[in-house]
């Protein structure tokens, strides 16, 4: 096989302008992907498994939880893309995200509802919203996107004067 040197050139620019773009993702941002993760989760749950009704319970309790959550992720994609493109990579965003919530749930084949419908049991044991991030983050839910945290500033020690 043979590639040549502008396929290789376009696509090392490419990566180099995918990594130069790439922002890290805050806290409140890795929440929201999180939460719209679970939220996903639980949508393709209750339409593969016939749990509309959990679901819609689900929504309507941590209903101003999810809208903040949700005005958190426009944030992220806002910040990222700009004001033209931010809302149209959310929109395929969210639709990634449910194909890739849908195609997790293909490859469990005819185990899926009896593996996931529990999930609603958890999630609406949850006391307050507030829980619903940290529930989501041990979940390990599959994300159409990898997101790069961060780097949690560190504090260093300053050398106190030595006496003499």
């Amino acid at each position: 096989m043979r590639i040549s040197f502008p396929v290789l050139l376009g696509a090392g620019l490419l990566c180099a302008g995918i990594a130069r773009g790439q922002q890290c993702a805050k806290p409140a941002d890795v929440s929201a992907f999180d939460i719209a993760g679970l939220k996903s989760k639980l949508m393709v749950t209750a339409l593969t498994c016939n749990q509309q009704d959990r679901y819609n319970e689900f929504v309507l309790r941590f209903r101003g939880d999810l809208m903040a959550q949700e005005r958190a992720l426009q944030a992220y994609f806002a910040r990222k893309f700009g004001g033209g493109r931010a809302q149209h990579e959310h929109d395929d965003y969210i639709t990634s995200l449910a194909n890739t919530q849908s195609e997790s749930g293909i490859k469990q084949g005819t185990l899926f509802c009896q593996q996931n419908v529990g999930i609603f049991t958890e999630v609406l044991a949850l006391r307050k919203g507030s829980d619903l991030a940290g529930y989501a983050a041990s979940k390990a839910l599959p994300q159409p996107i990898e997101l790069m945290a961060c780097p949690v500033p560190t504090r260093t020690a300053q050398a106190s004067p030595s006496r003499r």
